[in-house]
């Protein structure tokens, strides 16, 4: 074709070419080639199949070539990347390189792709590469399509100790395993021909379509890669339990792997007939045929089987890939084991994702009978668990179970057996991502961080409602009615969750505005008391939200024949989508929507029902799922304590419950702490808030956080840098979630916790530490930003009403109180006469602080004396009011009114104290 001299025709096939690339993308175009004029022309040779020396020799001329310091753009700024990936000369991965040694690391390399690299420079264009690489020697970070700010970079770490990162690697970086054993000729290739790929979504509402350019993550290639190893090594017969976290991306790994188990050979033969895949989710059925489409003609490849002639009929027809659901699960095993025992099969489960509609159907309850009875509240996988025991294994099937939450029973039938030398047998996966790894790399939420049960919620408003630093008046009556008298009806705790999302979610801005809550109920009938007693106090409360209930089937309640549809105005099949969407915020369950339900929306959970176990795991993770402006989550329960959900978790993932150990006086000390360091100064904490929250972008904040990160460079020593950053990354932690409970904080705090939430990152490591953290610490500004603006906007009229100048008419006026005037107080209090054993102390507390001085306050004489009278005969009159307000005290208080007869101390001090407070 003289391709290799320059001239029309050359010329000619290089605009075709670069059409091609345009229009198909650089995987298509080096898998299939491309078609120019007569001709059709092969651009890469793929693995060759064994025993054929012809594919051999033609893969062996591929060329696989790097170019350092690639110059890409065009125009005169002649930018260059640090490393450009080519094979047979086209494009297929760029990298910028960071060395912390140099204190730059995969963060700073992420920035330079955001910001400086162009995504409309052609190289940069989507399709034309396959990934962009950001690469330190602790992590890698990868992307598909560059968006500028909005470029998202995943993860393509090993992990390590069952969390982020990679481990430390005796024989050099600990990113070396990228170019040893993922980026070799044979390993790109693989990732080329099977894995990469871009796929073109549709959205159902809109109907636009949108592609989206994949490549692995490494822990799916992983565990593909393993399984397809031992499959081919060992052969059909045997079980493999994958424990993969949810935001592992299950559903790409079980694609890729159904794909690849149909080509494997063991001996010249296949390892595998067939493929099944059982799965409830419409989602996997179609990633699945996604995948395949890219290789095979998808009809010709993959079939629905819905009963046991189906079955019959797809594997007389050749079809490779068959899928079918959790109900047919039992008739085909029978199928297989009768008709077909001569056939081998790999039947790959996706097992942990129960459908969302609580208990399935009678029809396969009566199928499933013969196999034992069912037990109560039996998810997807206890079912499976029973067919698997009732038809024993088949010798002639592998299985390849996925689940992220493997129950004891699971692990026993799937699970790898480990001999203990007590001569006991552990079980334990074929291989794992864990909830650790995927919380620390930022794909799920910890819901736990967050988790409150409501006695816990009660101590802390409870505690701060005193201290003047907090709007008392807005004290939570209803929550001290619900603790208190211990009346747990229905429309008050209706009352309390709809308040609580309005006042610390709705009007914080969470998830951009957009934010869903779900009320976990124990039946039907409670589900549908809430849902009247939600809208009745939605309506009364004049809120435009309303709330779903969701259950199965049709209930009586209140003499009617009820179903969720008839509540709701809308059809079933609809709660999902009406969700997402406005004026819909609270959707309220009963057995529904507690597993296999992903809306990233669900940002509060109230939990009305006891949970324990797998149970507890599985409908808390519902909040689990990220959204790029989602920051936090938040659980208010009133039915169960801390230890069982801890303990519930403890076998998936330990981690850190707050609400028992957190109390707000440790803010106090925490912020006196760092404001003792002097890194900052009041004046830079202001300046980058107001900048910040004025729509400033990084570059902006940066000149202040730098002379921060320059004081605690050079002016603390190592102890003092150690401390430093634990107790500023303690202080944003504990701010973050006491902000998710009080309505109205502290403004100081509000402002330190955005300055530290900015300065921690920037902080180098006092001793080396790995650096895969940083993700956690990467903010999306934008929409953070609205969040703080939101927090702001309510703190700061408290901290302007004490700055406001005196007003010129005359009449009473509250004293400005100290900012801990009544902390003070009650610290006096507790000093002297903390050995009189109070009843309630907290009340006594108020009593003094509170009730008692606004009671004398309002008496007319002492009123009069104040107005128009010295301090002294004002004083008389105060000392006589206070004795009237104490007659009326005994009412309430006993013990106080006692005190205040017979303890002279006590009395004389009461009697300053509240003159002090009520005199001006």
């Amino acid at each position: 074709m003289a391709l290799a001299t320059d001239g029309p025709t050359r010329r000619k096939f290089l605009a075709r070419l670069q059409g091609e690339i345009t229009r198909r993308g650089t995987i298509d175009v080096l898998r299939h080639g491309l078609k120019h004029g007569p001709h059709h022309i092969d651009l890469f040779y793929g693995t060759p199949s064994a025993g054929n020396p012809a594919a051999v020799e033609r893969f062996a001329a591929n060329r696989f070539s790097v170019s350092r310091q690639l110059r890409y753009s065009s125009d005169e700024s002649r930018l260059a990347l640090d490393l450009g990936l080519f094979i047979n000369g086209l494009p297929v991965a760029t990298f910028e390189l960071k060395n912390s040694l140099t204190k730059q690391t995969v963060a700073d390399a992420v920035k330079q792709y955001q910001l400086d690299r162009d995504p409309r420079e052609k190289l940069f264009e989507f399709g034309r590469c396959v990934a962009h690489f950001a690469v330190d020697d602790h992590e890698v970070r990868f992307c598909t399509q560059l968006k500028g700010k909005a470029s998202w970079f995943l993860p393509f770490n090993q992990g390590w100790n069952d969390g982020a990162g990679n481990p430390p690697n005796p024989d050099g970086l600990k990113t070396a395993y990228l170019w040893k054993q993922i980026l070799t000729r044979a390993g790109l290739t693989d990732i080329l021909e099977n894995y990469a790929q871009v796929v073109e979504t549709k959205n159902e509402k809109t109907g636009k379509k949108k592609a989206v350019q994949i490549w692995p993550r490494f822990h799916q290639l992983d565990v593909v890669r393993r399984l397809l190893a031992d499959a081919t090594e060992h052969g059909a017969g045997h079980r493999y339990l994958i424990q993969h976290s949810a935001g592992s991306g299950k559903s790409n790994s079980i694609a890729w792997l159904a794909h690849q188990l149909i080509g494997l050979e063991l001996n010249d033969r296949a390892v595998f007939d067939s493929i099944l895949v059982v799965t409830d989710r419409r989602i996997l059925d179609q990633q699945i045929r996604d995948t395949i489409k890219q290789f095979a003609q998808v009809g010709a490849t993959v079939g629905h089987a819905e009963n046991a002639g189906d079955l019959r009929g797809f594997i007389g027809e050749g079809k490779k890939i068959i899928i079918t659901t959790v109900q047919k699960f039992p008739f085909i095993l029978d199928e297989i084991g009768n008709e077909h025992r001569g056939r081998r099969f790999a039947i790959v489960i996706d097992e942990a994702h129960s459908s969302q509609g609580g208990r399935t159907a009678a029809k396969l309850n009566l199928a499933l009978a013969a196999n034992g009875a069912e037990e109560e509240d039996e998810t997807t996988e206890d079912r499976i668990n029973r067919v698997m025991e009732a038809k024993k294994l088949l010798p002639n099937a592998s299985y390849f179970a996925f689940t992220a939450t493997p129950k004891n029973k699971t692990l026993e039938v799937f699970g790898l057996p480990d001999p203990q030398p007590d001569g006991k047998v552990r079980h334990h996966p074929f291989h794992s991502y864990t909830m650790k790894q995927a919380i620390q790399e930022g794909f799920i939420l910890d819901v736990l961080r967050h988790y409150t049960p409501v006695e816990s919620y009660y101590k802390l408003i409870k505690k701060v409602e005193s201290d003047p630093e907090f709007d008392s008046k807005r004290a939570k009556k209803k929550l001290r009615r619900y603790v208190e008298s211990h009346e747990h009806a229905i429309q008050l705790k209706a009352e309390i969750m709809v308040d609580h999302f309005h006042e610390q979610v709705l009007s914080l801005n969470k998830i951009g505005g957009e934010a869903r809550s779900m009320l976990v109920t124990n039946g039907i009938e409670r589900a549908i008391q809430y849902f009247h007693a939600f809208r009745n106090y939605l309506s009364e409360r004049k809120s435009r939200y309303l709330p779903i209930v969701a259950f199965s089937g049709e209930h009586e309640f209140g003499g009617t024949k009820v179903t969720e549809a008839s509540l709701n105005g809308f059809p079933s099949s609809q709660i999902a989508d009406k969700i997402q969407e406005d004026p819909y915020r609270f959707l309220i369950c009963a057995d529904k929507f507690q597993t296999g339900y992903d809306q990233p929306l669900l940002h509060t959970m109230y939990v009305d029902k006891v949970l324990s176990g797998i149970k507890a795991v599985q409908t808390l993770s519902r909040l689990n799922r990220a959204h790029p402006k989602k920051h936090d989550v938040f659980v208010l329960d009133f039915m169960n304590d801390v230890d069982t959900i801890q303990q519930a978790f403890a076998d998936y993932y330990r981690t850190t419950i707050l609400a028992e150990e957190t109390d707000p006086d440790k803010l106090h000390n925490l912020k006196g702490t760092l404001d003792g360091y002097q890194v900052y100064d009041q004046q830079q904490v202001d300046e980058l808030v107001e900048l910040y929250l004025g729509g400033a972008d990084r570059d902006q904040l940066d000149p202040i956080l730098d002379s921060c990160v320059a004081v605690y460079r050079e002016q603390l020593d190592e102890d003092g840098q150690v401390d430093f950053k634990g107790k500023a990354k303690a202080f944003t932690r504990t701010y973050g979630f006491l902000s998710s409970i009080l309505p109205y904080t502290d403004a100081d705090w509000e402002k330190l916790s955005i300055l530290l939430n900015f300065l921690i990152s920037k902080l180098p490591a006092p001793i080396e530490e790995d650096l895969s953290a940083g993700i956690l610490e990467a903010i999306d500004m934008d929409s953070y930003r609205v969040e703080k603006q939101a927090a702001v906007r309510i703190q700061l009229p408290d901290e302007d009403a004490e700055i406001e100048p005196v007003p010129a008419s005359g009449g009473g006026r509250k004293p400005e109180p100290e900012l801990d005037r009544l902390s003070n107080i009650l610290k006096v209090f507790n000093d002297q006469f903390g050995n009189i054993e109070w009843t309630d102390e907290d009340r006594v507390n108020r009593l003094i602080t509170e009730d008692i001085p606004r009671r004398v306050s309002a008496d007319p004489a002492y009123q009069n004396a104040r107005q128009n009278s010295d301090k002294q005969n004002a004083r008389i009159e105060h000392d006589k009011a206070l004795t009237r307000v104490m007659t009326d005290v005994l009412k309430d208080d006993m013990e106080l009114f006692k005190q205040f007869m017979d303890n002279d101390s006590f009395r004389h001090w009461m009697a300053d104290t509240v003159f002090g407070l009520t005199y001006e």
